[in-house]
């Protein structure tokens, strides 16, 4: 079976050439022919020579998840559908601004979470994504959107907070940021790429030690209570768990401090006494909040926050010297925003007939 090269990250790909008795920079060559010109195929390597050509052309493939749609927003948000097989689709958003271009890549087809304001998670879950899956999203995009008039690549940013809980596709997603880090792939620096976790603690730690980029962390809930509800996960890794999770973390993280994202639920988890619970979060943990306004999708159970709501939040918040951001709003007219992104996606797991037999969450069913 041919070996898929986008799978392989700057060491596997190394490996992969010594295999085939040839000297290592021969993987630096080809991680810049498949990563920085985007070659799809082996022939267009012209810099290396014609036998290995040949020998590669049978034994390797270049193989990215083909594009199904391509959606742009009335806000210049742009959404991408690639198909990974078996009935099943991937979704992956790119969001332009005046400084920068921020590409917010899949790494499951599904998501097994079930956080219960997530669209995704009310999808069930498939499988994870293979490297060439995740990495793959960023090569087509590069492809789709070209340059700008300097020559440099529209996508600056990278963010894995598109489908699925990056941290439970651990060494498929270390491999794909690894090639978004290498000077021969994509050279972006650790403080431009995100990985969002809900808190899988002993991921968490893992990354740390294998790949520190810049960390958000799904929290929604500033206690126990509630955040069993709104974040199951958290009922595994409670609060105390995650925040000392986090201190450790920024022992080596590129910033200095954990973004907390926080998505804004009307009557549920935006009243002044959960704002000043985070305010004793932060007490604990270097962090910013970045408040989202709940995107509703169909068969939610959740209104958003209203506007005035969220300004009294984020008011208290940075009263108390924390900073504070309040998410816009892109691309909800093509389902591209925070939270939307379902895909098409087969539940194995059953999830949406055991929602029904059990019944949704409400809002009334979590207000703590």
């Amino acid at each position: 079976m041919a070996v898929n090269l986008l799978d392989l990250d700057p060491e596997a790909l190394t490996t992969y050439f010594a295999g085939l008795g040839e000297k290592t920079f021969r993987a630096k060559q080809v991680l810049r022919w498949l990563h920085h010109f985007g070659a799809d195929d082996v022939g267009q390597m012209t810099d290396i020579a014609r036998s290995l050509r040949e020998k590669l052309a049978v034994e390797a493939c270049i193989v990215a998840p083909p594009v199904v749609s391509d959606k742009t927003s009335h806000d210049g948000t742009r959404k991408f559908l690639f198909s990974v097989g078996s009935g099943n689709a991937i979704e992956t958003v790119f969001i332009p601004e005046a400084d920068r271009g921020t590409l917010c890549i899949s790494s499951q087809a599904g998501c097994a979470l079930d956080c219960a304001f997530c669209s995704t998670g009310k999808q069930g879950f498939n499988r994870n994504l293979t490297t060439a899956e995740i990495i793959g999203q960023l090569w087509q995009a590069n492809k789709a959107l070209g340059r700008d008039p300097k020559g440099d690549r529209i996508v600056s940013n990278v963010v894995m907070m598109g489908m699925g809980e990056p941290l439970t596709n651990f060494d498929n997603v270390v491999a794909a940021l690894k090639l978004m880090l290498d000077d021969n792939a994509y050279g972006l620096s650790r403080r431009r790429v995100t990985v969002s976790t809900s808190g899988i603690v002993p991921a968490m730690d893992r990354l740390r030690d294998a790949c520190p980029v810049a960390l958000a962390v799904s929290l929604h809930a500033p206690n126990d209570a509630l955040r069993d509800q709104l974040v199951p996960i958290n009922k595994k890794y409670p609060l105390k768990e995650l925040l000392a999770a986090c201190t450790r973390y920024l022992e080596k993280a590129p910033r200095d401090f954990i973004t907390f994202e926080y998505v804004m639920l009307d009557g549920v988890n935006d009243s002044d006494a959960h704002a000043r619970q985070l305010v004793e979060i932060a007490a604990q943990v270097p962090c910013k909040y970045n408040l989202i306004p709940f995107n509703p999708f169909p068969a939610a159970h959740f209104k958003r926050s209203s506007a005035d709501r969220i300004r009294r939040f984020a008011d208290i918040l940075m009263s108390a010297g924390i900073i504070t951001t309040t998410r816009k709003t892109r691309g909800d007219d093509i389902d591209a925003a925070c939270g939307q992104l379902a895909g098409q996606v087969k539940d194995k797991s059953r999830r949406v007939i055991r929602l029904q037999n059990a019944g949704n969450v409400t809002n009334r069913e979590v207000t703590q």
